[in-house]
């Protein structure tokens, strides 16, 4: 096992500043080629405790920003339109991008499409709930009210 300091977030190993152990081959393989560790010294510590700092920041800039866009989305309902046969079933289906690029035009609020957790596509018109993950601690709900162009 060899002491190793993150240089960035690695997934099922540590975040960012932290000092973990890992195993010899998967440091040498592939956390040393990719830049994404140093070996840990004592000299090292200082380093760590700043990339701990400067991560805590971000995110708790990240997390304020996402709830201020949180309570803009809270109570407002977003209507995307779309072509409907008879019966109220759409042509195509209003995705995650759709729903994403109609927040910004009515909301002001930029949401990264990535962000909004759709099951499956919206394919009938009417309101819908629709999942949106901000950040690890903000989730919100949207209402999504799908209705026709003409």
């Amino acid at each position: 096992m060899m002491r190793v300091l993150l240089r960035s977030d690695v997934g099922g190993v540590g975040k960012r500043g932290e000092v973990v152990e890992v195993a010899k081959g998967f440091a040498r393989n592939y956390l040393f080629p990719t830049k994404r560790a140093l070996v840990a010294t004592s000299r090292s510590e200082p380093q760590a405790t700043a990339m701990r700092r400067a991560r805590d920041l971000r995110d708790t800039r990240d997390r304020e920003a996402a709830q201020t866009v949180s309570l803009v989305l809270a109570g407002a309902t977003v209507t995307v339109t779309a072509r409907a046969g008879a019966g109220g079933r759409l042509f195509g289906s209003v995705t995650a991008s759709d729903i994403a690029e109609a927040v910004e035009a009515q909301t002001g609020a930029v949401i990264d499409r990535r962000k909004i957790h759709l099951a499956e596509p919206i394919k009938s018109l009417g309101t819908h709930l629709v999942p949106v993950g901000l950040h690890s601690d903000v989730q919100v709900e949207l209402t999504v009210e799908v209705a026709t162009s003409t």
